[in-house]
């Protein structure tokens, strides 16, 4: 089974790839979609939207794992402007055919790490262990996306790695190199005239 995790923000969004099998879970892709933080709302949602389409069309997942909104009453405006960049994920995945999954954040630290409130740091080494990948994943965004696509593998699919020390290579590119469809996909914006998402590999 392939899924692909989302941490949705509105200036950086991680996401991540797995492929699950019974026993075993190899990372396929992970990285972040940025866009520019001086350009319109409406201009960075809609370069979220069309990279995600993107990446879903070129990786073909059977599900998207998506982190549940929650706010902190002192700041009902982050808990807004979340729910937008949600909000184009959502629709995304509608267009293109895939189910969205709705995890808690509390529930994706627990199941990854044992610990409901870890911290970032806490959570990209549960990631680096469950994955078995030789370094850290960067930034904290992928760490949080690779870990929602593996507590919605375990969830729906009962599908969990198996830590017997080795190191996966990621499926069809041993090296991190600039992945194909980001490059498409700048192309293509920068053809159409429209702001580009600046999509790049995570380092892992």
């Amino acid at each position: 089974m392939r899924v692909m995790g989302v941490d949705p923000g509105l200036v950086d969004t991680g996401f991540g790839v797995l492929e699950g099998r019974p026993g075993a879970v190899s990372v396929v892709d992970a990285g972040v979609v940025s866009s520019a933080a001086g350009e319109p709302l409406e201009a960075r949602l809609d370069a979220i939207h069309g990279a995600v389409c993107r990446l879903i069309e070129a990786r073909r997942p059977e599900l998207l794992v998506v982190e549940d909104l929650y706010a902190e009453y002192k700041f009902p405006r982050t808990a807004i402007l979340m729910g937008h960049a949600r909000g184009v994920i959502y629709l995304a995945a509608r267009q293109c055919g895939v189910a969205v999954l709705a995890l808690a954040a509390s529930e994706v630290k627990r199941a990854v790490t044992g610990n409901g409130a870890a911290g970032k740091a806490q959570m990209q080494r549960g990631v680096q262990t469950l994955l078995g990948l030789a370094e850290l994943p960067q930034p904290s965004h992928v760490a949080d996306a690779l870990g929602l696509a593996l507590t919605g593998l375990a969830r729906v699919a009962g599908i969990t790695p198996a830590l017997n020390g080795r190191v996966p290579q990621l499926i069809g590119e041993p090296q991190p190199q600039a992945r194909r469809a980001d490059m498409e996909m700048r192309a293509a914006r920068s053809a159409a005239g429209e702001p580009q998402p600046q999509a790049r590999r995570a380092d892992i």
